[in-house]
């Protein structure tokens, strides 16, 4: 089931492939100074833990004609658990619901993978913005860290209960 996801100024916000067409934008998306203690300072950073790393898949996030964001994501084969990382919104864009249709929009992505049971994210205990996000979409605390962050998880789809 493919939903349309707008931000408040009724632009479509979509998420597309990391191309030779706009690799560069997405590597200059910059968040607000005060979330930088939180996120990357450019997602170039994440641009190149999906290239070095193996493990991470980035995806641009577009409203309208205007590149805004970066997200990535993975697969953790060791317990079967999809992971939303790096969602960096540009600092011009924020407070105009980027934010959230771009988790709309990955949420939608990820549950439609045949595999995907639950997604599971990390959040600093001190970003209270992005963990209510997080919890209004149903994430909940799982009682685990990594990397000094709070792990919220998501279920998904029709559990079996294996």
């Amino acid at each position: 089931m493919t939903q349309q996801f707008t931000d408040r100024q009724g632009r479509a916000v979509v998420l597309e492939e990391i191309t030779e067409g706009n690799w560069r934008d997405v590597a200059d998306v910059a968040p607000a100074d005060e979330q930088r203690r939180y996120v990357a300072a450019l997602a170039a950073r994440y641009l190149l833990l999906s290239q070095r790393g193996d493990v991470w898949t980035s995806l641009g996030v577009r409203a309208g004609d205007t590149v805004v964001g970066h997200v990535m994501w993975a697969y953790d084969d060791g317990d079967g658990t999809h992971w939303i990382g790096g969602m960096v919104v540009s600092a011009a864009e924020q407070g105009k619901g980027v934010g959230r249709a771009t988790l709309g929009a990955v949420i939608e992505r990820l549950s439609d993978l045949p595999d995907c049971r639950q997604i599971r994210l990390s959040c600093h205990p001190d970003n209270t913005s992005a963990a209510g996000l997080y919890a209004s979409f149903g994430f909940q605390p799982t009682g685990g860290l990594e990397d000094e962050e709070i792990v919220m998880a998501l279920p998904v789809g029709q559990d079996d209960g294996a």
